[in-house]
């Protein structure tokens, strides 16, 4: 009888620990689709924060255009003071 009792404790403590593993692997399988999922969103991110940045670059001529405008206006003032002759 005592023997019959140590071998059913036997299953009883295997069958818990497969329980517990199928348990860990069940989130750790969760996690690893999260993370995955995670993953994607972030490179999406990433292509929107790098096209964003493309889109709000500087224009590559605006000091020129600046500059340009500047000397317009230099130049209508001089004639401004031609003209009245101040």
């Amino acid at each position: 009888m005592l023997i019959g009792a140590d071998t059913t404790s036997w299953y009883i403590g295997l069958g818990l620990g497969a329980v517990v593993v199928v348990v860990a692997v069940i989130i750790v399988g969760t996690i690893l689709i999260l993370a995955n999922r995670i993953a994607g969103q972030a490179e999406t991110a990433s292509d929107a924060a790098e096209k964003l940045r493309e889109q709000t670059d500087g224009l590559s001529g605006v000091a020129k255009v600046n500059d340009s405008g500047v000397r317009i206006l230099h130049a209508a003032r001089a004639l401004r003071k031609a003209a009245v002759g101040h």
